[in-house]
């Protein structure tokens, strides 16, 4: 009896292959004109399935369940060469989040471009909704390269104790769509909260480096060691909350003046 239900199981995969094929290029259209919120997840079902046995047979059996699908899952949450989530920048990849909801888009439950690497918080904020519009769909990793342009900016707010605002600071040649998106990621993932409470902890760690340049070198030398710090990270990732976080030191007098003793 298991053997006839596996192989009416095969054929109804098989029969659907040209479907999900379909399905995933339209899924990639639509992310490529921005209208990934205007998808209807009846495009997305899958011919004599159920979306539940679909994501049942498909993801979790055949993809997480089996070595040589286990296989094609490792090797897409190794996709980032860090090992940090994309999404937050900060994370250590644990799982792979279905940038669609995989219930309600079974067509697109193994598709490589719904597959994205995430840490554990990650993947628990996001959840399983749908976006509102445009201006509410998270950042793809894989269709949105932001990071070639400067985006990321903090500010030291409060020196007793030190807490650095950071915000999203885009640049004057995108576009007003893509700048609500990553202004909702931002606000979606709590990166100001994750990047601050960050950037507390670099200055416990440098705050006797940094009381020692004070000392021999005045706020110039402190100053030029946070500097030269930003720039060597920055060069790295250029919106990445370490190297932004530096920099922003850099540029407040007080903090270079010995505010970080407090």
């Amino acid at each position: 009896m298991r053997s006839t239900r596996n192989v009416q199981r095969r054929r109804l995969l098989q029969a659907a292959s040209d479907t999900v094929e379909a399905a995933g290029e339209r899924f990639r259209q639509s992310a490529r004109r921005g209208t990934v919120h205007e998808l209807s997840s009846a495009q997305f079902a899958v011919p004599g399935i159920s979306a539940g046995d679909a994501v049942r047979w498909v993801y979790e059996n055949g993809m997480v369940g089996t070595r040589e699908g286990r296989a094609v899952y490792e090797r897409i949450m190794g996709a980032p060469a860090d090992e940090r989530c994309p999404l937050c920048g900060h994370g250590a990849v644990r799982t792979l989040d279905h940038f669609l909801p995989k219930k309600m888009f079974p067509a697109l439950c193994v598709d490589p471009l719904n597959l994205v690497p995430a840490c554990a918080d990650c993947n628990h904020t996001k959840g399983e909704g749908m976006p509102s519009g445009a201006e509410t769909t998270p950042l793809h990793p894989y269709l949105d390269r932001i990071d070639h342009d400067p985006w990321l900016e903090a500010r030291v707010v409060d020196s007793h104790p030190l807490w650095l605002d950071f915000f999203v600071s885009p640049p004057p040649q995108w576009d007003p769509a893509l700048i609500a998106r990553t202004r909702h990621h931002f606000a979606l993932f709590g990166l100001a909260r994750l990047f601050a409470i960050q950037a507390n902890r670099t200055v416990s760690g440098i705050r006797r480096q940094l009381t020692e340049l004070l000392h021999t070198g005045g706020k110039d030398v402190v100053r030029a060691y946070l500097r030269e710090e930003a720039d060597t990270r920055l060069a790295d990732r250029l919106n990445g909350w370490e190297g932004v976080t530096y920099r922003a030191l850099a540029r407040d007098d007080a903090f270079c003046n010995g505010a970080f003793s407090s």
